[in-house]
């Protein structure tokens, strides 16, 4: 799954496109590395989200098409 769906669908982010300008800006890293937003989300990843006044780094547990309000944290652990 793309990196930007995959940031909307566990509501890491609100908005696609939100998440697609976070990827170009820069903000948003994978395993340490800058990542675009076409990046192939897979489980182990960690997922580092620098914006707003508090960076959030998140681990991927689980990738999946579609996730309800109540179960969208499921899908991933906070790190730090």
């Amino acid at each position: 799954m793309r990196l930007d769906k995959y940031l909307k669908i566990t509501r890491l982010i609100k908005r696609r496109t939100v998440a697609n300008e976070a990827c170009d800006a820069g903000k948003i890293e994978v395993n340490g590395k800058i990542a675009r937003a076409s990046y192939d989300v897979k489980q182990g990843d960690i997922i580092a989200i620098n914006m707003g006044q508090k960076p959030l780094k998140v681990e991927v547990i689980n990738v999946t098409e579609y996730a309800t309000k109540e179960n969208a944290a499921d899908n991933y652990r906070i790190v730090e």
